[in-house]
């Protein structure tokens, strides 16, 4: 008999979600690669965001038909005005902050700052519930900022100038989507988190197609197909299959876990920048990721 077979239904879920949450870890950390790419094709932060929403709306459309029969309850007009409202701030323009940043940054240094969400989350969640932070998570916070700090040291050489813009921009993108994570925590609980995640994404598509429509002419779209395939699979491999990969992985392994196994995804996007953007890969910058993940871990264990 094979070890496989020889595992019990549990073991089998923890397998199959410790694989589903790397595949999702790696999943999201290809798409600065892939919006890397697209860029050196002459493709602009509004068309990709907006070809990267459009083809990956039908996934999520579709989603949200197959969860109106697994839920007899239907949405309450409170949630719908939630799901508009987060779905523009978490998805949309946390998508579009980081798309805008991505022009001036390398990918590496990108994916580390997108990474701090954990710490975003515990600043707002103590100012807005007036909960105080401890000393551990202050620690641990530190550690993640200093690391940020010797990675970017790292890029001001490497990159230029326009470094701080570039910051500024994925920061503010991170910082969205912590409001999104604090705000979405009861929404999710009584919608359940595939049906608002589809409706959410949903929100954010069609606000990037409007903001397409409005701000650029159809003919932005006569694109190269190397362009147009990796703005294809941003949509399936770097949107679609990572957010619903992770919500299996959840399911079946918890968040600790699957948020332990998401570390991977900061290396992973330095290692894929090293192969296909030719970026440097230093002492100062592993050391400096090293400082982040730590921190990271640090804080959601603390919390």
């Amino acid at each position: 008999m094979t070890r496989a077979s020889s595992l019990d239904p549990d073991e089998r879920d923890a397998l199959l979600g410790a694989f589903f949450a790397l595949v999702a870890a790696v999943g999201f950390s290809a798409k600065a690669i892939l919006v890397k790419l697209a860029y050196r094709e002459g493709v602009d932060a509004v068309t990709l965001l907006a070809l990267r929403m459009a083809l990956s709306v039908p996934f999520f459309a579709a989603t949200a038909l197959w969860t109106r029969g697994q839920h007899t309850e239907p949405i309450a007009l409170r949630d719908w005005g939630l799901i508009l409202l987060l779905g523009l701030m978490g998805y949309y323009l946390s998508s579009y902050l980081d798309f805008l940043g991505l022009q001036y940054i390398s990918a590496s240094l990108e994916r580390l700052i997108l990474f701090l969400y954990p710490t975003m989350t515990v600043l707002l969640s103590a100012a807005l519930y007036r909960r105080p932070i401890g000393r551990p998570a202050l620690s641990a916070m530190a550690l993640c900022y200093a690391g940020i700090a010797l990675v970017f040291w790292h890029d001001v050489g490497a990159v230029g100038g326009q470094i701080l813009l570039g910051a500024a921009l994925v920061f503010a993108s991170t910082l969205s989507y912590s409001m999104y994570l604090v705000g979405a925590g009861h929404a999710i609980g009584r919608i359940g988190a595939v049906r608002f995640t589809a409706h959410a994404m949903m929100v954010a598509s069609a606000a990037s197609l409007v903001q397409f429509a409005l701000t650029r002419p159809m003919n932005a779209l006569a694109l190269s197909g190397r362009a147009l395939g990796l703005a294809g699979t941003m949509a399936i491999f770097s949107t679609v299959l990572p957010v619903f990969l992770l919500s299996f992985a959840i399911r079946r392994i918890g968040p600790g876990k699957a948020s332990l196994i998401g570390s991977v995804g900061p290396v992973s996007t330095i290692l894929l920048a090293y192969v296909f953007l030719q970026e440097d890969f230093s002492l100062l910058q592993l050391g400096g990721s090293a400082l982040v993940l730590g921190g990271v871990l640090l804080v959601t264990r603390v919390r």
